[in-house]
């Protein structure tokens, strides 16, 4: 014990001694580096974990080409979307002793390119995750090829072939979500379409459609306005769909903040959910738990697909044989913002 009280940081030595296992094993496990049995490197992150061992992230980075920094690249309207990725991602970096550098950038711009490139010189990561849509930017994906900038993408929807990728399946999701409000009765479906830029919003419409189609239930004129997976939009989208005489009896949103958005309009023109109207989402964000009624809506998994695509990024040299694509499931949360139709 310090003569202050305080007790000293714990350094890799007793991080061996308590591993049972050589310095230069610590090392290597907290580098990352590969040939590493998975008891021993289990039994030294336990072991670093217990004694709240952080190593110096500027004497690791002077040790060797890695500057241990791993950055967030995102360009999204949702924040429940983006606080769910930079969680994921920040668990498995703390893991490997990496920290994370989340940075906007809007793709629209049309200095995009210029704008990536003077990130990555200045802060010198040694890799990128990107999500929709800026994983689906040719603009970026061609200068971080250029410079050799390591990348994997979230919910890539054009050029898959380049780039490690880790996905689920949207198109899937939509169907089933769309099925089960067929299957309660519902034969007038309203759909909240994402926004365009992101490829999930065009798979997500198509498994919706496809449903309908299966079930030989024509799309109704205008029931498919543009979102564009903001609250703002559902809001808007909604009052489209709802404030009329022949309003649907369901509303299937992209996201889960338009489908608020649909609720709350639902509310203010005295619409009871579920009696009068079924409304379901897509996400399971954390709101969908707490409205009223809590919200059904299908479980996107964006923490476990952050945190798979920084393992993908950080695990890159230590098995080449691994796979460059990593397909996650989804669940339906059936709660109670939908029922049968009243007619029924």
């Amino acid at each position: 014990m310090a003569k202050d009280g305080i007790a000293p940081a714990a350094t890799i030595y007793d991080v061996a001694r308590l591993a049972d296992v050589s310095i230069k094993t610590v090392s290597r496990v907290l580098n990352g580096e590969p040939n590493v049995r998975p008891e021993t490197r289990q039994r030294v992150i336990e072991s670093a974990s217990a004694l709240r061992y952080r190593p110096s992230l500027s004497a690791r980075s002077l040790a060797g080409a890695r500057s241990y920094l791993l950055g967030l690249l995102f360009d999204n309207p949702s924040p429940a979307y983006v606080t769910d990725v930079q969680s994921g991602l920040t668990t498995r970096c703390r893991e490997a002793g990496y920290h994370l550098v989340v940075e906007p950038i809007s793709c629209d711009s049309p200095d995009v390119a210029s704008v990536v490139e003077s990130l990555t010189g200045a802060l010198r990561m040694d890799g990128l995750v990107l999500t929709p849509p800026v994983c689906d930017s040719v603009a970026v994906l061609d200068v971080l090829d250029r410079i050799a900038m390591p990348y994997v993408r979230i919910a890539a929807w054009s050029n898959l072939h380049r780039g490690a990728r880790v996905e689920m399946d949207d198109r899937r999701a939509a169907y089933e979500m769309t099925r089960h409000l067929l299957q309660l009765g519902h034969r007038d479906i309203g759909f909240i379409r994402g926004h365009p830029g992101h490829g999930a919003s065009e798979l997500r419409f198509e498994g919706y459609t496809k449903a309908l189609a299966d079930q030989g239930v024509s799309l109704g004129p205008d029931r498919a306005p543009q979102g564009y997976f903001s609250l703002e939009s559902g809001v808007e989208c909604a009052r489209a769909l709802l404030d009329r005489a022949d309003r649907p009896t369901a509303v299937f949103a992209s996201n889960d903040d338009m489908a608020l958005g649909a609720m709350m309009v639902a509310a203010t023109l005295g619409i009871t959910v579920p009696d009068q109207l079924s409304i379901a989402g897509f996400d399971d964000s954390s709101a969908a738990k707490f409205v009223w009624p809590p919200l059904t809506t299908v479980r996107q998994p964006v923490i476990d697909m952050a945190y798979a695509a920084a393992d993908l990024m950080l695990t890159r040299d230590a098995d080449v044989a691994r796979p460059l694509v990593r397909m996650l499931d989804f669940d339906l949360i059936l709660r109670k913002s939908t029922a049968p139709p009243r007619s029924r």
